[in-house]
């Protein structure tokens, strides 16, 4: 019979498994159902927890079309590290990458209370944590990074697979660059209109602050372009813009640069 898999935000009936202690028919009808439900709903595999079952099952979908049963099953060694894209059903069309064992080696009995064992690597290893993870009350959300589990909890909020990418700001840091780039400009035109009233030894201490002044405005937004870029890709979503907007703004304030410059060396440059 095809049961109702539990899916998100829905909680699951119990929190822990628990071990199959009697081997009986209600125990194979229970697998049978499991079965049915992993057809009916084209999955690779299943844990009785997800069906709201306290016992602690999980069954797998073989390549070939046949099924691994696995009653009381326990993670008995592991091996390595495999990081994949994977998905459960308990959260429908969504996906998360996960880091677990690449080699791992189970016991666990079968419907007749024979003791077995086996060893698994790869997709087939991730699968089957993924679902004995089921039987502790876990999902791969307690196996994400923690930031992987913020990219997901978005999915969650979302309820969309595809990244939601973070809101462009209407402010940045590197808008400080361009505040003091702008503050030493002014300050230079400033210089020019002193100039005017003052003799022509003072002018070669003013144009000696000008030419400083305009070493560190040009350095400045050298500091700009590069802070600028590295900002702008910590926001998905806007930047498509970001290049076009830094390439202008550093442009326009080089431009201004030079034309108080070039307006300095014709009123206050004594040679």
């Amino acid at each position: 019979m095809i049961k109702d898999i539990i899916t998100y935000p829905t909680p699951p009936s119990v929190e822990f498994s628990v071990d199959v202690r009697v081997f009986n028919e209600n125990i194979v009808s229970l697998i049978d159902d499991m079965k049915d439900t992993i057809e009916a709903n084209n999955i690779d595999g299943l844990a009785a927890f997800q069906i709201g079952s306290y016992y602690n099952i999980v069954v797998i979908k073989e390549e070939d079309g046949s099924y691994l049963e696995l009653l009381n099953p326990r993670l008995l060694s592991s091996n390595g590290k495999i990081t994949a894209t994977e998905k459960t059903a308990y959260f429908p069309d969504l996906s998360a990458e996960i880091t677990r064992y690449d080699k791992i080696s189970v016991i666990y009995e079968d419907r007749d209370a024979k003791n077995c064992s086996l060893q698994a690597e790869g997709e087939r290893s991730a699968l089957i944590q993924r679902k004995i993870d089921y039987t502790f009350g876990a999902t791969f959300l307690q196996k994400m990074s923690e930031d992987e589990k913020v990219r997901f909890e978005k999915k969650l909020e979302y309820g969309s697979d595809v990244a939601i990418p973070e809101s462009c700001p209407t402010t940045f840091h590197r808008d400080k660059i361009i505040k003091v780039i702008n503050i030493s400009m002014i300050m230079m035109v400033v210089a020019i209109i002193y100039s005017f009233f003052i003799d022509s030894v003072e002018s070669q201490t003013i144009w000696s602050y000008q030419l400083y002044a305009s070493y560190l405005v040009l350095t400045l937004n050298i500091i700009y372009f590069f802070y600028a870029q590295y900002e702008g890709k910590q926001y998905s979503s806007c930047s498509s813009c970001q290049i076009g907007n830094i390439i202008g703004t550093a442009v326009i304030s080089l431009i201004k640069l030079s034309v108080i410059m070039l307006i300095s060396y014709f009123t206050i440059n004594p040679a």
